[in-house]
């Protein structure tokens, strides 16, 4: 772990390389697992004030799941997720034309319909932060799911916070990431 500004920062994320290979994992982040996406509390506002924007994109069963549990959910540890259809995938993943999972709020920003991209933990994954009192941590987090993205990244040779370059400036600032560089080519000696 390394230090920037109010961070801590594994060394996986400059270790592992990693590049989304949507082709072969069918977006199975957004399917798989037993909780929702993590949401920030300021980003709940955001939900609110765009969902009448990409409710056209959401299926019925989505818009349902939405009237039953709401925007989003409140977890027993006080924390803030996106709910799930039966338990699988989230309210917000729509397909694309070619059957490919998509972020429906995405959708929505790419066409220039609104101003908000994405859920920050979606936009970042495959790193995670977690907010404690004194800090905040950066972390890798390996799911077998993502072996494929894992090999591409890796013939690619892109390490994983060169991926998520967009998502990291959109958390911490381009200063954040500049110091973060810095830190990769120290540690890469």
């Amino acid at each position: 772990m390394f230090q920037i500004k109010n961070t801590l920062v594994s060394e996986s994320i400059i270790e592992n390389d990693f590049v989304c290979n949507l082709s072969a994992c069918k977006g199975a982040c957004c399917i798989e697992g037993n909780a929702g996406a993590p949401l920030e509390a300021k980003e709940l506002d955001q939900i609110k004030k765009f969902l009448p924007i990409v409710k056209r994109y959401l299926s019925p069963k989505s818009i349902n799941e939405i009237t039953k549990q709401g925007q989003f959910i409140t977890t027993p540890s006080g924390d803030f997720e996106t709910p799930l259809v039966g338990g699988k995938e989230c309210v917000y993943l729509i397909l694309n034309e070619n059957k490919v999972p998509q972020c429906s709020f995405e959708k929505a920003y790419s066409e220039g319909l609104i101003s908000w991209k994405k859920p920050i933990s979606c936009h970042l994954y495959p790193v995670r932060t977690k907010d404690f009192s004194e800090f905040i941590s950066v972390n890798y987090d390996k799911w077998s799911i993502c072996s494929d993205a894992c090999i591409l990244g890796k013939e690619l040779q892109v390490p994983v916070y060169k991926f998520v370059k967009e998502a990291l400036i959109r958390k911490f600032g381009k200063d954040w990431y500049l110091e973060l560089e810095l830190a990769a080519k120290d540690f890469k000696k």
